[in-house]
């Protein structure tokens, strides 16, 4: 009677007990897990989608992120030329002429509005405006002097979204002329949105210097900039924000933040800048009409033209910052997945392989599957609570899901809390990561360091060519 095996039982005792196949399979497992790895990130970026549409609706309606310009004096004029083939022409535009001192000082009452589970940062600027022109003289610009028409002059300030005005702006102009602004912009090359004062300049000679000073109330959301179009510009603001981040072009020049709040003053001179005191039509550059808005993580809905515009000009200004960005934590958090599903895999594989265990495929995609379900859970409960103890939360749950799953699989107690306590090491590892911005890279490095050389150790004695597991 013949007892050996058939070809059949013999490959079958190879797939059980071969330790490449099982490799090739933990592998193949990792590689389908990663589908699911990478629909977290789309998941994110879609309730980070929903975060940023209700905080645009809020915003609209109550004024979004705004940046003050000016006031700068436009004045039109229209020069007649030839062509090149002996017609003649007519060129319309403006010539402007900024100021020589802007003096601002305000304050930002912020509010905080809810839009659902989502938390949408206003404020109401209550904003002083001062300072002065002097005599306009049009030294630097290359249309003649005839051609400006004086009479037709327009004081123009800028304010990127008008629906914010809550007070009728009115101009005091050398102390005694009270004039009421108008909607719009006509002048519109240096700016596409605020409001204007016609001003007959036909007798430049009685102004040799033109003060002024108006009142701004203004609703907007997350941030203000100013534009430093006077020669000297100071801005001085204040307010009860714990948690502003200064943006822009320049930094103030003093600033104090503590928990009541902060307070900032900026000084600004035309040396700073890249741009004269005067010009004719477009003369900062790119146009800024253009409306189309997107939002921007640091500077909230904002239109294509007013970024630039912001660029051009070298505006800065505050931000106002919520503490913890939930969906930023967890998607640096996501990335880490595939890492974390490939330790896992490789402690359950090591522990068949040193302590004569079989796990099954399926007990392997369980175990993958829980630890992806472990960003679910964090990006869901960071959408009601702070995001550290949504971590901590999730963590708890999925290390005692794995941990009552292994001690039936492995039936073993030593193992089970080997394999409990080495996950609550690695979420612990990892939290580490993710608060340390500027040395994670070094703590990560560090750590892989130690996880490769503790592999190296517990298989320092395995003989790979000759291992066979017990059936």
């Amino acid at each position: 009677m013949n007892n050996q095996p058939s070809f059949f039982d013999r490959l079958n005792n190879w797939a059980r007990n071969s330790v490449t196949l099982k490799l090739f399979t933990i592998g193949v497992l990792i590689l389908f897990l990663l589908i699911p790895a990478s629909m977290l990130t789309s998941l994110i970026n879609e309730r980070e989608h929903i975060r940023d549409t209700a905080i645009q609706e809020v915003s609209s309606k109550w004024g979004l992120n705004q940046t003050i310009s000016g006031p700068v004096i436009a004045v039109p004029y229209e020069s007649i030329y030839q062509t090149d083939d002996g017609k003649a022409a007519v060129k319309n535009g403006f010539v402007h002429f900024l100021p020589d001192e802007l003096r601002i000082e305000g304050t930002l009452i912020p509010e905080k509005r809810y839009r659902g589970i989502y938390v949408v940062v206003l404020y109401n600027a209550k904003l002083s405006v001062s300072g002065k022109f002097g005599r306009l003289e049009p030294t630097t610009i290359k249309v003649p002097e005839a051609d400006i028409q004086w009479s037709k002059a327009l004081l123009n300030i800028g304010v990127s979204d008008m629906k914010g005005v809550q007070n009728q702006l009115q101009l005091t102009l050398n102390g005694d002329r009270v004039l009421d602004f108008g909607p719009g912009v006509v002048a519109s090359d240096l700016f596409a949105s605020g409001a204007n004062i016609p001003l007959d300049l036909s007798n430049r000679d009685e102004l040799a210097e033109m003060r002024f000073s108006f009142d701004l109330n203004l609703n907007g959301s997350s941030d203000l900039y100013f534009v430093p179009f006077a020669k000297e510009n100071n801005i001085q603001l204040t307010s009860n924000w714990s948690n502003p981040s200064f943006e822009g072009d320049f930094l103030p020049d003093n600033r104090e933040v503590n928990e009541q709040g902060f307070s900032a003053t900026w000084k600004v001179l035309q040396l700073n800048r890249n741009y004269p005191q005067q010009g004719q039509d477009n003369f900062i550059g790119e146009n800024n009409a253009n409306s189309n808005t997107y939002y921007d993580d640091r500077a909230g809905y904002v239109n294509y033209s007013e970024t630039a515009f912001r660029s051009n000009t070298g505006a800065f200004g505050v931000k106002l910052l919520l503490p913890i960005d939930e969906y930023q934590k967890s998607m640096r958090s996501a990335k880490y997945a595939t890492f974390f599903v490939i330790i896992t895999f490789l402690t359950f594989f090591f522990i068949e392989v040193l302590n004569r265990r079989r796990l099954h495929p399926i007990q392997y995609i369980l175990i993958g599957s829980a630890i992806i379900l472990f960003y679910v859970l964090l990006l869901s409960i960071s959408e009601h609570l702070s995001f550290d103890w949504a971590y901590w939360i999730a963590c708890l749950i999925i290390v005692l899901l794995i941990t009552i799953y292994s001690s039936f699989v492995l039936k073993n107690r030593r193992l089970t809390f080997m394999v409990s306590g080495l996950l609550l090491i690695l979420y612990g590892f990892f939290y580490s990561i993710l608060q340390l911005q500027d040395y994670a890279l070094l703590l990560g490095s560090f750590g892989l360091l130690l996880i490769l050389g503790t592999i190296m150790y517990l298989t320092r004695n395995v003989d790979w060519y000759h291992l066979r597991q017990d059936d």
